[in-house]
């Protein structure tokens, strides 16, 4: 028998990673690597030292660090996201680094210089939960530090961590100047304002960079151009102008704007110009995990600068309506079921459905058609399962024809219910295209298309019913607008089909050959893409 014992230990452990750090080495490598080493230098090292920590292992961006006390930990914490702070306060948004530190106390198992355990995957976690700048600690750490730090708590429940069996009390630390300094304002849940029923957003002023006055009306104009934008997404709750308008030229905390306007979501981003050139920095934040659900950046120039205006904000407005209902069917999967209400399921369903597999395929419909059944008033659950059973039945997960009746009555539901709902008018003219109604289904995807211009599948599918009638020229513009609008979608090797069959007609056999390889690069098994392409060939 061996003599040795297994070592274990009670353990402050720290995360720290950095945000975006694929982004940022992507942008700038040397600069980054050397940013990165100039901060551990001045900040993260001397930090460390000073509240007794132990670096257990450095990975590219990310350290694991333990301490002998969680109050240890977290006084490490916050001096290094204080510094990180005043750092960035200068720093352009895309190129700024931030971390994000998850910390807990945990039962590890020392071997050699490293540590082992559940304790290690927990603070990793968290990290992952934490903000950019933020710091997300578990109830033990909280315990831990209570009436030692004049700091507050955003309680974020019980967490389902990903490869943790038990579920983790979680909770964000608040901190710093915006952060009220009185300990009757700690944990005040109460001054926050009640979130909708549905998800909400506010667009916070874009920043003008340039150091060029005439550019200030440039950058509000496309902050209320994205706001009027937003705003045509029926199911989203977005916040007026004039109550972001009023953080305009101030510093502001992204959680701090999330609680005074009650919003989920927090659009932010900035202006700069660069001789005759413009670049638009734009980025999607979960306020209460500080997650970065969206960002991007465009380049253009400025030889019509309302046309650039235009053109930035339809793409930021399609690019964000997919990246927010992906975001809602991740949360609602932290959820039970029986917790659930008619969006979550919805929402649920979604995320599963558009993995396009058939087995999340079937689990989307069958959960779909539980949400039906449990809230018969829900127009979103009745247009939802029926274009969820088009797709299945278009792709050839399931026999279509059976169907059809029982899809016909869904999408009528839907539109009963309500009119305004873009999904329903959706549903309906997929259904017309199937059953070969074709001046039926122009009008509905046109009808979807006047209720959110921004609605890249009402274009993908018009793209197709303007194909049947014989009209290629136009199908072809709806179709690349889909996929312009989309670039990422799951649906964009059906809309590749589309452009296949749209150029067989215009007599483009090499075009047609182009697209239905794409289509089938997408989904190798698309039966639909075999058909055009042999066609083409």
């Amino acid at each position: 028998m061996p003599s040795e014992q297994v070592k274990r230990r009670l353990t402050a452990i720290f995360v720290g990673d950095v945000v975006g750090y694929s982004r940022l080495m992507g942008a700038d490598e040397a600069g980054t690597l050397a940013c990165l080493k100039s901060i551990r230098k001045e900040h993260v090292d001397p930090a460390i030292a000073r509240h007794h920590g132990r670096v257990v292992d450095r990975a590219g961006d990310s350290i694991l660090i333990e301490f002998k006390s969680v109050l240890d930990a977290v006084q490490c914490a916050l001096e290094i996201q204080c510094a990180m702070r005043d750092r960035n306060a200068t720093v352009e948004a895309a190129s700024r680094i931030e971390f994000r530190i998850g910390i807990t106390l945990g039962d590890v198992i020392a071997e050699g210089g490293a540590i082992y355990g559940d304790g290690v995957n927990i603070a990793a976690r968290l990290q992952a939960t934490a903000r950019p700048g933020g710091i997300c600690i578990s109830s033990q750490v909280r315990e831990g530090i209570a009436g030692k730090l004049e700091l507050g708590f955003d309680d974020l429940g019980e967490l389902a961590l990903k490869n943790i069996l038990r579920p983790i009390r979680a909770y964000q630390v608040r901190f710093g100047e915006r952060e009220s300094k009185s300990s009757a304002n700690v944990e005040r849940a109460s001054d926050a304002l009640a979130l909708p029923d549905k998800p909400s957003i506010a667009v916070l002023p874009m920043v003008n960079m340039s150091g060029d006055s005439d550019q200030e009306y440039f950058a509000d104009g496309m902050t209320e151009d994205i706001i009027t934008e937003l705003s045509r997404i029926r199911w989203l709750f977005v916040i007026a102008r004039n109550s972001t308008f009023v953080y305009k030229g101030h510093a502001v905390d992204v959680k701090q704007v999330a609680r005074d306007l009650g919003v989920r979501y927090v659009l932010e981003g900035s202006v700069r110009k660069i001789g005759n050139r413009v670049r638009i920095t734009a980025q999607l934040i979960e306020a209460a995990t500080g997650a970065h659900q969206w960002a991007e950046h465009y380049d253009r120039e400025l030889l019509d600068i309302f046309a650039v205006q235009d053109e930035i904000t339809q793409r930021v407005a399609a690019a964000i309506e997919p990246r927010l209902l992906a975001a809602e069917g991740v949360r609602a999967q932290s959820r039970t079921s029986q917790s659930l209400d008619a969006w979550d399921l919805v929402m649920r369903a979604n995320s599963l459905f558009w993995r396009l597999t058939k087995a999340d395929g079937e689990g989307a419909i069958a959960m779909l058609a539980g949400a039906e059944k449990r809230f018969p008033e829900y127009a979103p659950a009745h247009s939802m399962l029926a274009f969820a059973l088009l797709v299945a039945g278009y792709i050839g997960w399931i026999p279509i024809e059976p169907e059809l009746s029982r899809i016909a009555g869904l999408a009528a539901r839907a539109a009963e219910l309500d009119d305004g709902d873009p999904w329903a008018h959706l549903a309906l003219g997929f259904h017309a295209t199937m059953v070969r109604r074709t001046e039926e289904a122009i009008y509905e995807f046109q009808r979807s298309l006047d209720l959110n211009p921004n609605f890249a599948a009402a274009h993908g599918y018009l793209g197709f019913a303007l194909m049947f009638d014989g009209r290629s020229d136009e199908a072809i513009s709806h179709l690349e607008q889909a996929i312009r609008m989309s670039p990422q979608d799951p649906q964009n090797a059906i809309f590749h089909v589309g452009l296949s069959a749209s150029n067989y007609l215009g007599g483009r056999y090499a075009e047609a050959i182009t697209f239905a390889r794409k289509a089938l690069q997408q989904r190798p098994a698309y039966a639909g893409a075999y058909r055009i392409l042999c066609a083409s060939l």
